[in-house]
């Protein structure tokens, strides 16, 4: 059946549209949505597709869906607003901000250590009971007393989940607001951008439901199961269950430790929706992610000097990622910025300077101020990887600079 794909692209994108479309005929394509900007005008604003498995809720100009770690972006862009207004300093200890992060030799860790994963806390060091997530204070105390997994400062390892408490309880140790309400009240908010962190019940009625991908679905039946019936398999391949001691019990552990208290199957429930996962639970339209992506593409919101340190290299050379290399196609180095992934593998168009973040199942944002391009893809349908791979993005972001070379010289490789 040909699904009839909504909105428009300007002229010279037509690329970005027939790539679109070709990936609901020929990619599992469920539900999705894509936009860009060039020089912050809107040239790709497209959707279409089921926001659910059964095909009874056609996806809107509106729908939000979840977009796992393509939230970190945003997580990411609350702490460099601060440091752009001399409240956050990068190489100040993170207990400076949060007195009880000092516990358990954690006293030096400094900030810049959060954003670029590299503090080894990947996981509390005790395991949370199920739905202890939604419980912010419980787990940033589990944080604040945790060991780190390994030195800090010595190696980089993917902070899947405990990124965004990290991150988040700085920000509101300074603002005393969550992380979730300043991102609404200082960038979403101002911008009109369609972005949530802790999505209120009012709006969980454009939510796209997340669905596994065709290969680990079980056929649809009369009886839709409930959200808890998905399992961590179905969602990220097959990563080890708990309990795990250390990064050496086996291959998966430094993954299983990053993901195991994140409530996979809750994902299309309330609770999930409601609650404030500022690594993994935004809840978003492509368009509102693009339209904040285009303010840093475009030189606003940061200053000139921020955006560069943020795209800033912080790995060791060709440094792998502890959880990353068991978790995504690309290769074992991976080059984290200072909350952001780099675009070493070409996932963000041309320009190796383009930085931004992707979510697991394949949703992907970025910025290519060099360009002054913005970008956003947000899917239901799981897909490959984590970080921009997944082949849906990577021929959009194909069609797209193609339309992009049409106006002139494209910078980049």
């Amino acid at each position: 059946m040909t699904v009839r794909v909504h909105g428009t692209c300007a002229p010279g994108f037509e690329g970005v549209r027939a790539e679109f479309e070709r990936s609901f005929a020929e990619r599992d394509e469920l539900g999705a949505a894509v936009a860009a900007t060039v020089g912050g005008e809107l040239v790709v604003d497209l959707w279409g597709g089921d926001a659910d498995r059964t095909g009874t809720r056609p996806w809107e100009r509106d729908t939000l869906v979840n977009v796992y770690s393509t939230t970190k972006g945003m997580t990411s862009l609350c702490a460099h607003l601060l440091v752009d207004r001399g409240e956050l300093d990068l190489d100040a200890p993170v207990a400076r901000y949060w007195p009880e992060f000092a516990d358990a030799g954690k006293a030096d860790i400094p900030v810049r250590w959060l954003l670029s994963h590299r503090a080894g806390l990947i996981a509390p060091g005790e395991p949370m009971a199920p739905g202890a997530v939604y419980d912010w204070e419980k787990v940033t105390e589990a944080l604040a007393a945790t060991r780190p997994w390994w030195r800090p400062g010595t190696a980089q390892g993917y902070h899947a989940v405990t990124f965004g408490f990290l991150v988040g309880e700085v920000v509101r140790r300074i603002t005393g607001v969550s992380l979730g309400t300043f991102l609404r009240t200082e960038v979403t908010g101002p911008l009109g951008a369609d972005v949530h962190v802790g999505t209120q019940e009012s709006e969980h009625g454009r939510c796209a439901d997340m669905a596994p991908p065709l290969s680990r679905e079980a056929p649809p039946s009369s009886t839709p199961p409930s959200p808890a019936s998905s399992s961590s398999r179905t969602v990220f391949g097959d990563v080890p269950k708990p309990p795990v001691t250390g990064l050496s019990d086996h291959p998966m552990a430094p993954a299983t430790l990053a993901l195991q208290y994140l409530p996979l199957g809750d994902v299309n429930a309330a609770a999930y929706r409601c609650a404030e996962i500022p690594a993994a639970n935004g809840h978003a339209t492509a368009r509102g992610i693009a339209a904040v992506y285009a303010e840093l593409a475009c030189g606003r919101l940061l200053s000139s000097g921020a955006v560069e340190r943020l795209r800033t290299c912080q790995s060791d050379g060709d440094e792998p990622d502890l959880v990353l290399r068991t978790g995504t196609s690309l290769a074992d180095t991976w080059p984290w910025g200072l909350g952001y992934m780099l675009n070493q593998y070409g996932q963000a168009g041309p320009n190796p300077r383009a930085f931004g973040h992707g979510g697991a199942g394949g949703s992907y944002a970025f910025a290519d101020p060099e360009n002054g391009v913005s970008y956003a893809y947000t899917m239901n349908r799981m897909g490959a990887g984590t970080s921009g791979e997944d082949l849906r993005s990577v021929h959009l972001v194909g069609a797209l600079y193609e339309g992009l070379r049409e106006r002139g010289p494209v910078h980049g490789r």
